[in-house]
């Protein structure tokens, strides 16, 4: 009895586990195609509402669809992202074959890392010439990338040489650089319009009023207080490698 009920727990764990890990790629390439839809742009009207089929050529172009190649690529590069930082983190938490396992994916999975990441740099300049003007209106923008594929090798080198704590905090720099990227890139604009460009949304038309920016800036200070503090009581709690308990974590 005890056996059959032992072997059912490890098959529905096993369902479990596929169905988190599914979902969980799926939600990661959503999000990367979202990003990559704000970055390339989409078909504002006058009116700055905009409808978009799901695909259409995927092509990039004045009235594209949700995906494209350059957003499938974005999903994509977005999966590849987090699933290294994840390695890392779970390489720190955790001792024994786990952790050893998880390092290894992050080595395994790192060269394709890499070459996304200049694969998409390389695409979004291809995708939306006009970034250009503004790094080189401001070279100082051009820091980011250092800060990107800096961060990129000192990931990989960190885990050769056997470091939790350094390829984890390298990757977070990694995923902020990447995101912090897109704001020189595409300033003033917010969101771009693939049709017409005098129809993007920008900080300027998109702003609310000084009343509602006053409220926002308020409540957003009490909100950020909040999720440090959350941040900081739920590191405490969790703090230290995962310890076995009853043969499992």
């Amino acid at each position: 009895m005890n056996c059959a009920r032992t072997w059912k727990n490890r098959v529905w764990l096993a369902l479990f586990d596929a169905v988190f890990c599914v979902s969980s790629a799926l939600l990661t390439i959503f999000f990367g195609a979202a990003l990559g839809n704000v970055i390339r742009g989409v078909p504002l009207g006058v009116d700055h509402y905009f409808f978009e089929p799901l695909w259409t050529d995927f092509q990039p172009g004045p009235h594209p669809g949700i995906l494209d190649w350059y957003t499938v690529m974005t999903g994509v590069v977005a999966l590849i992202t987090l699933t290294v930082p994840g390695a890392h983190y779970v390489s720190l938490k955790t001792d024994g074959e786990h952790g050893q396992r998880a390092g290894k994916t992050a080595l395994i999975v790192w060269p394709a890392q890499m070459a996304l990441t200049l694969i998409s740099l390389i695409a979004t300049w291809f995708v939306k010439p006009s970034i250009k003007q503004n790094y080189l209106a401001y070279p100082i923008g051009f820091l980011i990338p250092i800060v990107v594929f800096g961060s990129l090798l000192l990931m990989s080198s960190w885990t050769r040489k056997g470091k939790e704590l350094h390829p984890f905090l390298a990757s977070c720099i990694y995923i902020t650089g990447m995101l912090v990227g897109a704001v020189p890139a595409l300033y003033p604009v917010v969101l771009p319009a693939s049709s017409d460009p005098s129809n993007s949304l920008t900080i300027y038309n998109a702003a609310a009023g000084h009343h509602g920016l006053i409220v926002g800036l308020v409540w957003w200070a009490l909100g950020m207080i909040l999720s440090v503090g959350y941040f900081v009581f739920i590191y405490r709690m969790f703090c230290g490698k995962v310890q076995l308990e009853g043969g499992g974590y």
